[in-house]
């Protein structure tokens, strides 16, 4: 297998009035490692699903190996040696390795003979990098061997140049170095030749050899990782000097226990506990982090304080008072919540922006000055005053919400949650997936909370974002507890350590 270039000239994609690419021109020469950078609606994500073939362009050329081909379907570009691995994991969960890549061959004989099949892969395997266990469901397998088989997977096929999107959101920073060190290994040697789509500076100096920069629909420039620094590519993606909305971190001591988990335990869908005896307090005027690898257990953690599952055994307590996450007690409380996907866990995608902003508080004045009738002209005055205080962009109040991009709609969500000034704060993956300049907005808001006195619960995948804000840093595993440490005196080390169940 070869290093393939790609040469993307002159793309451009409408969807209706809006340019989401303007003529944007890329080359990706043999075995480079290529970052592509911007801010979200900056048209990444559509420039290489153009390149794959899920979307027709209106306008551009592709050139393989300075050949002009034309990819109108993603099985065109499998057949031309193009992959693309996801931000979430595709392979079938209850299916083995074996299964998984076997079955995603093009061509398969009509009777598999499954031992025959086991041995191709195992003499595959024996000439990659790295390998997983074939007869293991994939949902038995750790986040960095899923991320593994992922791109194992796409070499099997004989994909010779892999697009990435977010590649390691999900693993240990250990995880993340290995899986990206073997494949910037691979580009070296001219096996690869890999496009990545990330949000992360740490990763484009330490892998990255070239970078592109888009910006509302447009090519800012492609450049050397050698002749940038984090500023440059900060200013080159949202076009302004000042782009961090730094929020400086108040001295302060912790205050009164504002939310106590005393032997919490909660089953996921499946039944099985995902939350196993579980204790934690939290105080006001502190963040507390809660760090892992998604699938232990933060998700069920988050969704039993906001109300949306049931708790099997344990007890939760808010300012010394039992809780059981009714609107009631959420509303005597002060408690607020931006959970993991806000448009579909914190939102009602049809109704509009004020609306939703109002979800909190309909039923209250100014909405309703008796709780029975609305009145939607102070509703819209609220959502205003919300929408530019908190920068949300949308053309009004009356926009679906839907409509907006994912770094507004966690604006908005976030607006309603903190502008009654809460006690106690629930922020899941905050920054997930949103751009360098919504990403700084959203933290300095967290940081404003708890420099007034809220108790903030911070669950994220994102372990830059935890040893960020977080005053004291926890470990989830398997559901219970692995570590505690205060942020001042944490150990990046032994926290990815005990993120991976060492």
């Amino acid at each position: 297998m070869n290093a393939p270039s790609l040469e993307l000239i002159g793309f451009s994609k409408r969807f209706g009035g809006l340019a989401a690419l303007d003529e944007v021109s890329v080359k990706i020469v043999p075995g480079a490692f290529h970052a592509l950078l911007g801010e979200n609606g900056a048209g990444k994500s559509t420039l290489v699903k153009c390149a794959m073939g899920y979307y027709a362009a209106d306008a551009g050329e592709i050139l393989l190996n300075g050949r002009q081909v034309v990819i109108n379907h993603p099985k065109q570009a499998h057949e031309l040696g193009l992959g693309m691995v996801y931000q979430h994991f595709t392979l079938v969960p209850n299916m083995t390795v074996l299964e998984n890549f076997v079955l995603s061959r093009k061509h398969l004989p009509s009777v598999i003979d499954w031992t025959v099949e086991r041995q191709r892969l195992k003499d595959f395997f024996d000439t990659t990098p790295f390998t997983v266990p074939l007869d293991l469901p994939v949902a038995d397998l750790a986040a960095g061997q899923k991320q593994k088989a992922e791109i194992l997977r796409q070499l099997y096929l004989k994909r010779t140049l892999l697009i990435l999107d977010e590649p390691t959101s999900v693993l240990t920073p250990d995880e993340a170095d290995e899986v990206l060190s073997t494949l910037k290994q691979m580009t070296r040697e001219l096996v690869l030749t890999i496009v990545t789509i990330t949000h992360k500076f740490r990763e484009v100096n330490a892998f990255c050899d070239t970078v592109t920069v888009l910006r509302r629909g447009k090519l800012v420039g492609t450049r050397p990782v050698s002749e940038l620094d984090n500023d440059t590519m900060a200013e080159m993606m949202v076009g302004r000097r000042e782009t961090r909305a730094t929020v400086e971190r108040e001295q302060r001591a912790a205050g009164k226990t504002v939310l106590q988990i005393e032997g919490l335990s909660v089953a996921n869908t499946v039944g099985q506990l995902a939350v196993d005896v579980l204790s934690l307090d939290i105080h006001a005027g502190e963040i507390v982090g809660v760090a892992g690898v998604s699938g232990n257990g933060q998700r069920e953690l988050v969704e039993t304080l906001a109300g949306q599952r049931h708790a099997e055994a344990g007890v939760m307590k808010v300012h010394g008072e039992r809780y059981t996450a009714t609107r009631p007690e959420m509303i005597r409380h002060r408690i607020a919540c931006l959970p993991e996907e806000p448009l579909r866990n914190a939102c009602v995608a049809e109704m509009s922006v004020a609306e939703n902003m109002a979800l909190r508080s309909f039923d209250q004045a100014p909405a309703s000055p008796d709780g029975v009738r609305l009145r939607r002209a102070p509703m819209r005055d609220v959502a205003r005053r919300l929408i530019e205080a908190y920068r949300v962009k949308t053309p009004g109040p009356d926009a679906p919400i839907k409509a907006l991009s994912g770094g507004n709609v966690q604006r908005a969500v976030l607006a309603r949650e903190l502008s009654s000034e809460g006690d106690l704060l629930i922020v899941a993956n905050p920054c997930f997936g949103l751009d360098f300049a919504a990403v700084a907005e959203i933290r300095a808001r967290i940081v404003q909370a708890r420099n007034r006195g809220a108790a903030v619960l911070l669950v994220s995948e994102d372990l830059d974002e935890i040893l960020q804000l977080s005053d004291r840093i926890v470990v989830m595993f398997d559901g219970k507890l692995a570590l505690q440490t205060q942020a001042a005196q944490a150990d990046v080390g032994a926290i990815g350590r005990a993120m991976a169940g060492h």
